[in-house]
């Protein structure tokens, strides 16, 4: 199925960054020991990024991350398919993973923590679990009430109160963008339907742009929270505990009745890496110690059973309060390259 074009236009944008990094890989020695990792991940903000290369370089690992959104990351590894400059991915859910391995781009690799994850999260062979992630609408504390606060997404374009008070995205390449349009959509699913969604599901798309605010580039959902331009929009778990402190703001999580979108992140090593350290960054960066201390420096839930007990038990707790929303993950696989392009061309 065709991608959507602006994802390739979105990675374009970072050519010169990777370029930089092929120029580093050119100049390591032969035998490749002495290369740096190069990481492409969608997770390393929030001072993720720097807290792991530290962390990787006491244990051994030279590491230098592109940091995209998932559907940039997904369009450049197949594009770099036959000459990649990636040793590892990471951060992306299980529908770019599954795109990536029908792409021939992920290499077979099984963890020496294989064994602390339970079977069927990610694939049980190219791809494995690291992280769960609830991904939730959100708003100030300060602008409602709990009973006059939204308790669905579709409360925002259903009632005119919540018009233009909202956030929606102006890109569609991130993985949570593409986690809340595909929660929403799941609920409108229809083989006859256009691209297998109801009529009914695509006014609820139109509607649910048509009555949001734009998000602006540059500035975080929270400050334009705290400074009253919106009062809710899209946010991870983690994403909510780190902006909360970093703004000072009060927000709270919409449980949905029928669910949210939960997101599990995975690591993977790419196909065609001759770096030897890509299976021991792997082994290392998934290990329950390794997982314990990320989840407590970054309020995230970890998949590993090794991880749990030193992990951060609010943020174990926090995603365990969730209700999984139930989705045919298999059809939006199918599907969503086609809506992003659908929904690019028609609604934004």
């Amino acid at each position: 199925m065709k991608r959507p074009s602006m994802f390739k236009s979105a990675a374009a944008l970072f050519t010169s960054a990777v370029t930089a990094l092929a120029l580093v890989a050119c100049g390591s020695s032969e035998s490749g020991s002495d290369e740096p990792l190069v990481i492409y991940s969608n997770s390393t903000s929030d001072g993720r990024g720097e807290w792991l290369t530290e962390q990787a370089a006491e244990a051994g690992f030279e590491i230098q991350f592109v940091n995209l959104g998932g559907g940039d990351i997904q369009d450049r590894l197949v594009a770099e398919k036959a000459n990649p400059i990636a040793d590892v991915v990471f951060g992306l859910n299980n529908v770019f993973f599954e795109h990536l391995k029908a792409d021939g781009v992920l290499e077979p690799y099984k963890p020496s923590w294989s064994d602390k994850v339970d079977s069927g999260i990610g694939d049980d062979e190219q791809y494995w679990p690291i992280v769960r992630e609830p991904i939730m609408l959100v708003y100030n504390d300060a602008a409602f009430s709990a009973a006059d606060a939204p308790q669905d997404w579709p409360d925002l374009w259903e009632e005119e109160r919540f018009h233009n008070r909202y956030e929606v995205p102006t890109g569609l390449g991130g993985a949570t963008t593409q986690m809340v349009l595909s929660g929403i959509l799941a609920r409108y699913l229809d083989e006859s339907g256009d691209l297998g969604v109801s009529d009914e599901g695509w006014a609820a798309i139109e509607s649910y742009f048509k009555n949001g605010n734009k998000a602006v580039k540059g500035t975080d959902l929270y400050a334009r929270m705290k400074s009253d331009e919106v009062d809710a929009g899209q946010m991870w778990l983690a994403g909510k505990a780190n902006r909360e402190k970093e703004y000072d703001i009060q927000t709270t999580a919409v449980h949905p009745a029928i669910g949210v979108p939960m997101a599990t992140q995975h690591v993977a090593k790419v196909a065609g890496t001759d770096n030897p350290k890509s299976e021991e960054f792997i082994d290392w960066f998934g290990s329950g110690e390794v997982q314990a201390a990320w989840s407590r420096e970054f309020f995230t839930a970890p998949v590993n059973a090794d991880a749990l007990a030193g992990a951060d038990q609010t943020a174990v707790e926090e995603t365990d309060s969730f209700e999984p929303q139930d989705i045919d993950w298999p059809t939006i696989a199918k599907y969503l390259p086609a809506w992003i392009e659908k929904i690019e061309l028609q609604y934004m």
